[in-house]
């Protein structure tokens, strides 16, 4: 067809007349109108950074979640205790640091009553009982009246927490109790928690998750001694773990993870028998002791009971310290150089130490390890617990 024919300008005006497709742009209207979900972007530019909020330096974050895991009989759920005291009065925290704002603390727990155990022990801790709240019944729309479920009923715990003014801590006692599903199936765990992950976030509250040790875990990471799934430990932001001595009358907390801050390190406290109410009623309470270093695998096995082939290492590592103290008291610094060189393991150096009654003083800046035998100088500060450099 020759050029310039009107049959070939009609087609020209037709293409130079027909729309163009342009993609939807990522406003907010365009949004309104997409057909169905549509994936939200948000540019790394458009978020503010901000430090951690800390409830309790390096310990308990506020917007996360904590798991406090440890053996029977750890007292796990009084050293809970002891934390929401010392939130809700703006107690000391075990490293002496005080909790500078006071404020609301909620507690659910399934496994002791309000009236006989939990309120006793708060008072005991020193609590202030008008800014603790029991999580306790769900209202629904007819008034019909049902026990708080948290695999159910986070997101109207989330609600109040709204309406009330939020909350600086919330402790769920255990913390398996907020999986509907299988605990030690990972996607589970990691579904059932989201909803409590999001109301850390959103109200700026730490979550502390009580839970125990697997059975016959006894020597292995601590992470992996928290019972059910592994995405406990990988959900929370920090894991506590706690292991106590009953014959020692002498319990440790240590950290066994943190995304956050340090990773190691713990403190030493014991359970003492406490009375409240003019003395009518007795309860248990915690009380903090020194502070202790290592990490926390060799923190734990400074109490807990050993096997016999620990039994005779423990022998040895007692030995090895009867003989390099002989002479008088020894740095911690150089008898930790001196066990590393022979070969032994620190938490044992630590049992045997115990076993032999060595105390730890205090010269100047630097700490001694001094069998019982020696006498100390005046000028030397005794401590009856552990110490490191």
């Amino acid at each position: 067809m020759p050029n310039g024919t009107a049959g070939e300008k009609n087609a020209r005006d037709l293409a130079d007349n027909a729309p163009v497709w342009h993609p939807a742009s990522n406003r907010a209207g365009a949004l309104q109108h997409a057909p169905g979900p549509t994936v939200i972007l948000t540019s790394a530019a458009e978020i503010m950074p901000k430090p951690i909020d800390w409830l309790w330096l390096h310990w308990l974050p506020r917007g996360k979640i904590i798991i406090l895991a440890g053996q029977p009989g750890a007292g796990k759920t009084t050293q809970a205790l002891s934390i929401a005291a010392t939130v809700s009065a703006g107690g000391l925290w075990p490293d002496g640091s005080r909790c500078t704002v006071p404020g609301t603390v909620l507690l659910w727990s399934s496994e002791d009553d309000y009236h006989d155990t939990l309120v006793p022990r708060l008072m005991a801790a020193g609590a202030d009982l008008n800014n603790i709240r029991f999580v306790d019944r769900v209202a629904d729309e007819t008034g019909e009246l049902s026990f708080f479920d948290p695999a159910r009923d986070v997101q109207l715990l989330s609600a109040k927490l709204s309406a009330i003014g939020g909350a600086r801590l919330l402790i769920v006692d255990p913390i398996v109790s907020a999986v509907a599903g299988d605990s030690h199936k990972a996607n589970d765990v990691r579904r059932n928690l989201q909803p409590l992950a999001d109301l850390a976030r959103d109200h700026g509250c730490a979550v502390l998750g009580v839970t125990h040790f697997r059975k016959d875990s006894h020597g292995t990471l601590p992470l992996d001694r928290v019972i059910g799934s592994q995405a406990f430990g990988a959900v929370a932001r920090v894991v506590l773990v706690a292991a106590y001595d009953e014959a020692a009358r002498r319990g440790v907390l240590a950290r066994a993870k943190t995304n956050l801050g340090p990773g190691s390190g713990g403190f030493a406290y014991t359970l003492e028998e406490s009375s409240v109410c003019d003395g009518r009623i007795t309860t248990s309470v915690v009380r903090w002791r020194e502070q202790v270093r290592g990490p926390a695998r060799d923190i734990l096995g400074a109490v807990e009971p050993c096997d016999e082939n620990e039994r005779s290492e423990r022998e040895e590592a007692a030995a090895f310290l009867a003989d390099l103290l002989a002479d008088g008291p020894v740095a911690t610094k150089v008898v930790r150089k001196e066990a590393d060189g022979a070969g032994h393991a620190w938490r044992t150096i630590e049992r045997a130490k115990r076993d032999l009654g060595i105390e730890a003083e205090k010269r100047g800046s630097t700490w001694y390890w001094v069998l019982p035998a020696v006498d100390s100088v005046s000028s030397v500060e005794p401590t009856e617990d552990r110490h490191d450099d």
